[in-house]
């Protein structure tokens, strides 16, 4: 498993569910064009970047490099990385044809070629023992947003809304959506503060 500082942004969730199987990192997809059309995400990869940058790995078809091209437009192109994967010809296990182009996508290559293309793009690897990428990002679970009220309260909802203001965060998020972007632009020290709890030990 490797550790990255960025977070990445795929296409799909089958691309989110390979990737999570080989790297340590917050993951975001695009939904495909659906992000043309999603400000909130937009504002949500933003934020992302912002705090901790982010790695753009779409399919390498023409429809991954118009959401590329659309992001690349959208984000601060300081605060982006671009990992390619190369052309590949081929088709994905669970579909039942090839895609447009023929190519296989991010879901459709092994570990060691989505490692490389990760490492070729200048990812930042974090060492397992390295005490201040530990301390800076022990991650914050769902039992501290019950902990915190966020969750499991009468007045969670609003408790999340406030929160989500006050960090730039877009309005309609999951339950699970708010966690991941918690744990891209906030430690957990800082999440406490903002909820005017010291940490629980």
């Amino acid at each position: 498993m490797l550790k990255i500082k960025e977070a990445l942004v795929v296409e799909g969730k089958y691309d989110k569910n390979t990737l999570a199987q080989i790297v340590d990192a917050p993951i975001f997809v695009t939904d495909g064009f659906g992000i043309f059309k999603n400000p909130e995400q937009l504002a949500l990869l933003r934020a992302a970047a912002k705090q901790r940058g982010l790695i753009v790995l779409t399919d390498s078809d023409g429809a991954g490099f118009l959401i590329r091209n659309h992001l690349k437009g959208a984000i601060d192109p300081a605060l982006v990385k671009h990992a390619y994967i190369p052309d590949i010809y081929g088709k994905e296990k669970r579909k039942s044809a090839p895609g447009k182009e023929g190519k296989l996508g991010v879901e459709g290559m092994d570990a060691e070629t989505l490692l490389t293309a990760l490492r070729n793009a200048g990812a930042t690897v974090l060492e397992a023992q390295a005490p201040a990428s530990t301390a800076e990002r022990e991650p914050i679970t769902k039992t501290e947003l019950y902990e915190l009220g966020l969750t499991g309260k009468a007045d969670s909802q609003a408790r999340r809304l406030a929160l989500q203001k006050r960090l730039g965060l877009p309005e309609h998020m999951s339950t699970n959506a708010l966690l991941t972007a918690l744990n891209c632009v906030v430690t957990r020290e800082e999440l406490y503060a903002l909820e005017g709890h010291e940490r629980l030990l």
